[in-house]
């Protein structure tokens, strides 16, 4: 009898070659990256009105100068509670949808470290309200606001994309990933600015960097659409 491993007349490099491939068919339908992206501009816009109404805003006290001083409780009061509500919702969707392509969803380690960093920009924002007593808005060093953008929520939000494109093996979303943080660490506003109210100061890069998740989404959902 035969000990064969290879079938009579199979070539062992086509069999390799079609093992890959169906490898990889497998890693492309557990990709629902357009899930992720759209789930977080989701939360983006709907920050906004939090941000905004949630800044406290004092101009002209007594102590100040006459400048202005600011406190965006908004920030602590929406985003910890939201981002994990939404990393929760990835992973449910995530799940849902690679069962009914009938494969698994390696999307736990993402999720994961969304709630960990998510944890600590928290910890990081009150720590940084209860040392800093004078919150008077001056114009910080640039290192500082590059530090102080990776650490808000929109910056925490691109480094756990980085582990979801690394669980992926997705490039197309480590290029969107590394662009979208360039957005944000720099910014980029385009040339609009609201500097004349305090409180929508923010307003135009966040409705950017929210935009350019949506469109990061919409664009992968139809690529994954084509793809099927």
């Amino acid at each position: 009898m035969s000990a064969d491993a290879v079938p009579a007349g199979g070539d062992p490099r086509r069999l390799l070659a079609d093992s890959r491939d169906l490898a990889r068919k497998v890693r492309l339908d557990q990709r629902v990256t357009w899930v992720a992206l759209l789930v977080l501009a989701g939360v983006t816009f709907l920050a906004i009105p939090f941000d905004y109404f949630g800044m406290r805003v004092g101009c002209g006290r007594a102590g100040t100068d006459g400048g202005c001083t600011f406190d965006r409780q908004g920030v602590l009061y929406f985003w910890p509670a939201a981002l994990l509500v939404a990393y929760a919702a990835i992973a449910l969707l995530y799940v849902r949808v690679a069962r009914t392509r009938g494969v698994g969803a390696r999307v736990m380690p993402y999720v994961i470290t969304g709630a960990v960093l998510t944890v600590l920009f928290t910890a990081t924002w009150l720590v940084f309200r209860v040392l800093v007593v004078d919150k008077q808005f001056v114009v910080l060093p640039t290192w500082a606001m590059v530090l102080d953008r990776l650490i808000a929520p929109w910056g925490v939000i691109g480094l756990a994309l980085l582990v979801l494109a690394r669980l992926e093996r997705n490039v197309a979303l480590l290029v969107f990933t590394v662009a979208y943080l360039a957005v944000v660490l720099v910014p980029v506003d385009f040339g609009w600015q609201m500097h004349a109210h305090i409180r929508a100061n923010w307003v135009p890069q966040q409705v950017i960097d929210a935009t350019m998740l949506l469109l990061g989404g919409l664009g992968f959902a139809l690529a994954d659409r084509r793809r099927r």
